[in-house]
């Protein structure tokens, strides 16, 4: 049996472990070339360290309580604390907790008693004080998450890895006949081809340009010495806002030395820390579309092309 085929019969099985189906998966990843695919299966099997963003999916939302006392004995016991005030008060950072463990880990926290989980939210305590009822001094906070979250997030997986190996199956006949054992060789337009539809289904549809071949040229419109031209064709092709913006930054503030390409040395460093973005799926254009799309853009915006 090929291994995408193992891999769908895995998922289908009820109360299967995720656990050999991600080794699978990563496997059939390494053999189809695609790089994005074996990064995220990496993350969901080890989980995601702190610098790489985690999917939607992974963003679950979290439910505050507190204590509150006031004069003469009075108080409130448990009190919901509406999302919007969190927000309001605590910043975004507090509304959604990013779910970084891997799956077995999630696994083990879902064998525990009780519906949900509880969070360290002491930190918040300073941050509500006084805020929420007048003459009232918060005392504690707790954050906590409904494990019919975690569930979710597993189904969510789980939904994800069938949907790859289906579009897999229908648009890449190819990928269907790597077994373990034997070593399958897919073309380049095959290999960027996984690397799109991974990206399809973990993303969703986007503009970008992710099927470029290594010979295939690329054209941006970046004017010379225009930054916001630069920023605008780097979303375009899928990378996000904020990189986009410090790398035209980077751009305005230093030539480039002629070594390696149109770089100066803040730039190569920059690559250096933030390519992985591609691999790892932060960014919506792979690791090939990345690089060539970053070269163009500062070779048009230093006016060497």
């Amino acid at each position: 049996m090929s291994l995408l085929r193992e891999i769908q019969a895995s998922l289908m099985q009820e109360n299967s472990d995720i656990g050999p189906v991600l080794l699978k998966l990563r496997f059939l990843a390494s053999r189809l070339g695609s790089d994005f695919l074996e990064e995220w299966v990496k993350h969901e099997g080890e989980g995601y360290p702190k610098d790489v963003e985690v999917p939607d999916y992974r963003k679950l939302s979290i439910s505050y309580k507190a204590n509150f006392s006031g004069a003469f004995g009075t108080g409130i016991q448990n009190a919901p604390i509406p999302p919007v005030l969190i927000k309001q008060f605590c910043g975004e950072q507090w509304v959604d907790y990013e779910m970084r463990q891997s799956v077995a880990a999630i696994d083990d926290l879902l064998g525990g008693d009780g519906g949900t989980l509880e969070l360290d939210a002491s930190n918040l305590i300073l941050l509500l004080q006084g805020k929420i009822y007048e003459n009232m001094a918060c005392n504690s906070v707790t954050g906590s998450l409904s494990k019919a979250a975690l569930v979710e997030l597993q189904y969510a997986v789980r939904s994800k890895i069938l949907e790859l190996t289906i579009e897999l199956e229908k648009s890449i006949p190819a990928a269907i006949d790597v077994v373990i054992g034997a070593t399958k060789h897919l073309s380049a337009a095959d290999t960027q081809a996984v690397t799109q539809i991974t990206q399809q289904v973990f993303h969703g549809d986007y503009t970008a340009i992710t099927n470029s071949g290594d010979n295939a040229s690329i054209t941006l419109n970046v004017l010379a010495g225009d930054s916001g031209t630069v920023i605008a064709a780097l979303k375009d092709a899928g990378i996000k806002e904020t990189d986009a913006t410090e790398f035209a930054k980077i751009l305005d503030s230093e030539e480039p030395d002629g070594k390696d390409g149109p770089w100066g040395p803040k730039a190569r460093t920059w690559l250096g820390n933030n390519l992985s973005k591609a691999a790892s799926g932060v960014w919506k254009a792979g690791l090939t579309a990345a690089t060539k799309v970053l070269t163009e853009a500062a070779m048009k915006y230093y006016g060497l092309k």
